[in-house]
């Protein structure tokens, strides 16, 4: 299959679920997972009409940013970000999902370049409490989001999650309901704060149905990686 064919798959899965679960016009936000993918992929990608693309490790994917500067792409940052890749993360990216503590938000905001518009944010939310995986508690993210919006070079925008991975559909909806509980008390109290972004290949439908405005998909566009 084509990245074109698989592309338009994705998008038919969104608007399904869409049109089964929300508001009739309500907008999902695809976010193509391009990591580990040569600057080709993108580029055929962004031909089909897709501009915003998500990575996960800092030095290969300023090696695609660089290479594909003049294109009109937006470019996400949602892997675990450690603080020796903060510069270089405030430096090139124009959103970053994944910020879980202060330290990172504080060194995020001081090491964003005067000439760019301030970095946007998400707080990853560890949904599942999984001891292995990045994030914080719901506590501790109401938390952070008022040291954020403090922040003189960060936009809060909202939250992230990976919740744990399970088939069972309730069980998907039920991780991703809390996800939107605390998505909608953030709304309420900042004024910038406009993103869900939950949902991948294989819960993307209970994340829509559950409030999801953005989701992040690699291999049902990209194909398995090699």
């Amino acid at each position: 299959m084509t990245i074109a064919f698989n592309l338009t798959k994705v998008l038919q899965r969104i608007e399904h679920s869409v049109n089964k679960y929300r508001t009739e016009g309500d907008l999902i936000r695809l976010i193509a997972v391009s990591k580990t993918r040569p600057s080709e992929m993108i580029l055929t990608a962004h031909e089909q009409g897709q501009k915003d693309f998500g990575e996960s490790y800092v030095q290969e994917a300023i090696d695609k940013i660089e290479q594909l500067e003049d294109m009109d792409i937006c470019w996400h940052f949602i892997g675990p970000v450690q603080s020796n890749k903060t510069s270089k993360i405030a430096q090139y990216f124009d959103w970053c999902q994944s910020v879980d503590r202060l330290k990172i938000a504080r060194r995020l905001s001081n090491q964003r370049p005067d000439d760019k518009p301030p970095l946007n944010i998400c707080i990853q939310l560890n949904v599942s409490h999984e001891l292995t995986k990045s994030g914080t508690s719901v506590n501790e993210a109401l938390e952070l989001a008022r040291a954020i919006d403090s922040l003189p070079n960060l936009v809060l925008r909202g939250l992230m999650a990976i919740p744990m991975k399970t088939d069972n559909f309730d069980s998907q909806r039920e991780a991703f309901a809390e996800m939107y509980e605390l998505y909608t008390q953030l709304k309420d109290q900042y004024d910038t704060v406009d993103t869900l972004s939950m949902g991948m290949s294989g819960d993307m439908e209970a994340a829509i149905a559950e409030g999801s405005n953005m989701v992040r998909v690699g291999t049902d566009i990209f194909g398995p990686r090699k």
